[in-house]
């Protein structure tokens, strides 16, 4: 496997946080690592390009740094992230609806859904607010024998709640090799292994479904939302996350222009999460 950089960067607080892993992960970074003051970045070493984080960092911080004083890189080799992960790791609860937590914790009490998940470098635990609110929407949904794709499945965790909520069939796909192994590791722990799980960076070949879960970031669903359309039955829905709240009016325009209606908006510590439908229903806006 490539070896990953890591870059860390002095942050002022949560809103500049949030706004530095939107661009980075639209600039390939695939997981961060927050903590007060401080966030850490990943990206492939053959992704890395010094240029493009200078320019976000300036269009961030409103100053350039051209010595890098804001950020520092480091190289890191292939290591045990379910080791680094569980230093502090604490499941996560939506409502009553799922709880997402690791091998070594019992089961939460109380919930529909109790989903083991422990990742390696891949996104998605429910920590992160996207992954939370992507949850949250699926409740409101009945998935019960229909066709399910998670575009950019991470940790795999939307695709295995998708198959606990009996969804009749479920690819997952991403373009990371290591994501696809966690994937596959995630959906055996919690006995669906019926998932198809492949590696892919399109929607080419995927086919028809009646849901597309994509929890990615705003420029690649700008760009790959009319392929979504084409990709859902008539009346399916698209949920969609990894945007900021500020761009909510970029995903409208958006998606008016491919033939979406919003039908829900979900807003969490600056995040936003969404549902699109084909046909126009009313839409709803929720703030967490």
């Amino acid at each position: 496997m490539n070896r990953y950089i890591q870059i860390t960067i002095e942050t002022r607080d949560v809103p500049e946080s949030d706004m530095l892993v939107a661009r980075l992960s639209q600039a390939g970074f695939e997981g961060f690592e927050e903590e007060p003051g401080k966030l850490h970045a990943f990206i492939p070493e053959t992704l890395y390009d010094v240029s493009t984080v200078e320019k976000i960092i300036a269009e961030i911080k409103g100053i350039a740094d051209p010595y890098h004083t804001l950020f520092k890189t480091e190289f890191i080799e292939p290591r045990n992230w379910n080791a680094e992960w569980e230093k502090d790791f604490e499941p996560v609860v939506v409502d009553q609806f799922c709880a997402i937590r690791a091998h070594f914790h019992a089961p939460v009490p109380g919930v529909s859904h109790d989903l083991i998940i422990t990742p390696k470098m891949s996104f998605g635990t429910g920590h992160h607010a996207t992954t939370y609110m992507m949850i949250a929407i699926m409740q409101g949904f009945d998935f019960r024998n229909h066709s399910v794709l998670d575009f950019g499945t991470g940790t795999g965790v939307l695709a295995i709640l998708a198959c606990k909520l009996g969804a009749g069939s479920v690819l997952a796909v991403d373009s990371d090799e290591w994501s696809i192994e966690n994937a596959i590791e995630n959906a055996a722990l919690n006995g669906c292994t019926g998932i198809r799980i492949e590696q892919k960076d399109s929607l080419s070949g995927t086919g028809s479904f009646d849901f597309i879960l994509a929890n990615i970031n705003l420029r690649v669903i700008l760009e790959i939302m009319d392929l979504i359309w084409q990709h859902l039955t008539p009346s399916g829905v698209f949920i969609g996350s990894g945007v900021l709240e500020s761009d909510e009016e970029k995903i409208r325009e958006r998606a008016n222009s491919c033939g979406f209606t919003m039908e829900r908006l979900m807003v969490k510590d600056n995040w936003m999460s969404f549902s699109l439908k084909i046909q126009s229903l009313t839409g709803e806006i929720i703030k967490v």
